[in-house]
């Protein structure tokens, strides 16, 4: 899953306004985000294989220290503390939020990913596969994305004109994704990834929690 991860960045971001939205953006891409320096150091691993789903040529054949589920959970609670530590929160609410929006990135992805999510070291791998359905994943992800977004800025639709346009955007981007040519190489998937979650971190601060600073000063 891609751009509907986002989806829960943005219904977190209705549960606690307090955290910025760019470290939920970061949040919910973390695994990834820490999986793409792994698989330029090769120490997790990918294949390029056009046709291993309907939807993603990747072959993620190894990867237990980001997207195994006993990692997964560790890193949730990496991402709470850090939060706690970096951004002092006055509530631990706050940071268990953010430690959430973590660990649903491994729930979404089991939903999408064909059995290569392992739950312990590299075995037990497990995964539904909705990316052999391209449809039906690209349909999720959207409704994630617009449903999170709608939920955020309920009551508040006039104002978030930007933030859908920018997801329309963002779909756009999955849609090539899904049915454009895939990566050159491992390294050019891992080099994209990092490109496309800071850009989208980038974004949506200066979409919205600018403003918000702005607005408060």
């Amino acid at each position: 899953m891609f751009v509907g991860h986002y989806g829960v960045s943005f219904g977190a971001k209705r549960a606690d306004r307090t955290i910025p939205l760019w470290v939920l953006f970061l949040a919910v891409q973390l695994l990834d985000v820490i999986w793409a320096p792994l698989i330029l150091l090769g120490v997790e691993k990918v294949r390029i294989v056009p046709g291993i789903t309907a939807s993603n040529p990747l072959d993620l054949f190894y990867m237990p220290y980001t997207h195994g589920l006993l990692a997964a959970i560790a890193w949730s609670v990496v991402g709470g503390i850090a939060y706690s530590v970096l951004f002092r929160p006055t509530a631990v609410r706050s940071s268990v939020i953010v430690g959430l929006a973590v660990f649903s990135h491994w729930v979404l992805d089991f939903i999408v990913h064909r059995p290569d999510l392992p739950l312990y070291d590299n075995s037990m791998k497990v995964g539904l596969g909705l990316w052999n359905h391209p449809a039906l994943a690209l349909a999720l992800e959207m409704l994630l994305l617009f449903g999170g977004i709608w939920l955020c800025f309920r009551g508040q639709l006039s104002q978030s004109v930007g933030t859908f346009v920018f997801g329309a955007l963002m779909v756009a981007l999955q849609a090539y994704l899904f049915f454009g040519p895939p990566p050159v190489s491992d390294k050019a998937a891992a080099w994209s990834a990092l490109a496309c979650y800071a850009a989208f971190a980038l974004v949506i601060w200066w979409m919205v929690d600018r403003r918000a600073a702005l607005a408060h000063t």
